[in-house]
């Protein structure tokens, strides 16, 4: 610690804490705004999945996008290498 650090201005905490703030609400606006059947949709659809293929319970992800006057459900499954 030199003489004179006490005069260089600190990190701004709270605007680092901020955006971290806004990161988190924005993330959670895209799972609150959705349907209330997504979860149940998602765990139906890795059931059947794991049926055919040996895939995790984080394979299957499963949301809902608005595109202009439409919703669009976007299903995505993460296979592993040589799984089909």
């Amino acid at each position: 610690m030199g003489l004179f650090d006490f005069l260089k201005p600190k990190k701004e905490t709270a605007s680092i804490a901020r955006d971290r703030l806004r990161i988190i609400v924005a993330q959670e606006r895209t799972t609150r705004g959705g349907p209330d059947y997504l979860p149940m949709l998602q765990r139906e659809l890795l059931e059947v999945i794991k049926k055919y293929v040996n895939v995790d319970a984080d394979a299957v992800n499963v949301k809902l996008i608005k595109e202009g006057e439409h919703d669009v459900l976007d299903i995505s499954v993460s296979l592993q290498e040589g799984a089909a």
